[in-house]
């Protein structure tokens, strides 16, 4: 039976971290930037996944993050949904046990990258997480463009059925027949959430619980203003305010994410725009439209 996470519903914000020109991590800004989000209505904060370029950071680094992360959310009531997925099983669960001391409210597991494991092999690998960290929510994390392995709906549905704490599923797979056969078939209390911005609205229409977002870094209220409605059922307002970010939400994928991202909140005088190497700040052409975009995004 899936254990009961009421809390996993909504718009959570996967996290950008911000750095320093010298590479380290900008603490101060990081504190900043959660205590935008929570106090622009978004409840659910996601470091250290893709957009927080976890892949470059050390396990300190990661363990540094998510510390403060927990720290500024919890004094809100809001919930850490921390990354802790790699492609090593034994790291992964040994990552995931340090994280849930630290006090994080569930885990993001990303399918593991690189070693293209068979359908069989991703089970084996989520199946050992899970019953290595007992009692603690595990949210999967299926992202084929990034990870060269798809979890198949197949997969995804045996193992919400196996494991009472794997809790949900961030699909970016955007393969709408597969997440629609996890919508249809899910044991009672698994969630669904979006892993990509501009399809967020079809998928709560076929019965998804939330998204994972890249573009509430830069629009926080509006973007968990979205997602709010849509859950509401006020289809019409959360319309409108979809078609007015979905320049960005595209955008923001012009080239590597979190680079776009960056760039957008480096305008907006959030952060500085640096990030670590093999990443590279946008070019000049892709400034140019970003800026336009961001020019004509009043609201």
């Amino acid at each position: 039976m899936t254990m009961e996470v009421e809390w996993m519903r909504g718009c959570a914000t996967a996290l950008v971290t911000p750095f320093r020109k010298d590479g380290s991590i900008d603490e101060d800004c990081f504190r900043a930037l959660v205590e935008r989000q929570v106090k622009n209505g978004v409840k659910l904060l996601v470091p250290c996944g893709t957009t927080g370029e976890s892949a470059t950071m050390t396990e300190k680094e990661r363990l540094q993050v998510i510390k403060i992360c927990i720290e500024v959310a919890h004094k809100h009531k809001a919930k850490v949904i921390a990354g802790t997925g790699s492609n090593n099983t034994s790291a992964t669960i040994d990552f995931t046990r340090k994280v849930r001391e630290l006090g994080a409210d569930a885990a993001l597991i990303v399918a593991p990258y690189y070693n293209k494991p068979t359908q069989e092999g991703l089970y084996a690998h989520f199946a050992e997480i899970a019953k290595s960290v007992r009692d603690f929510p595990i949210m999967l994390y299926n992202v084929p463009g990034r990870t060269s392995c798809n979890i198949s709906a197949e997969t995804t549905l045996k193992l919400a059925t196996n494991f009472g704490n794997i809790v949900a599923t961030k699909e970016a797979s955007g393969n709408l027949s597969q997440i629609m056969q996890i919508c249809a078939n899910r044991p009672k209390g698994f969630k669904v959430f979006s892993g990509d911005d501009a399809i967020t609205l079809p998928l709560i229409s076929i019965g998804a619980d939330g998204l994972v977002s890249v573009v509430s870094n830069e629009f926080p209220k509006e973007t968990s203003a979205m997602v709010e409605k849509a859950l509401s059922g006020a289809w019409t307002s959360a319309r409108k305010l979809h078609y007015k970010l979905l320049p960005l939400m595209e955008a923001n994928f012009i080239e590597s994410s979190p680079a776009p991202c960056k760039f957008v909140m480096s305008q907006m005088g959030l952060l500085e725009e640096n990030l670590r190497l093999p990443l590279v700040p946008i070019s000049e052409n892709s400034r140019r439209k970003l800026s336009e975009i961001l020019e004509n995004l009043k609201f």
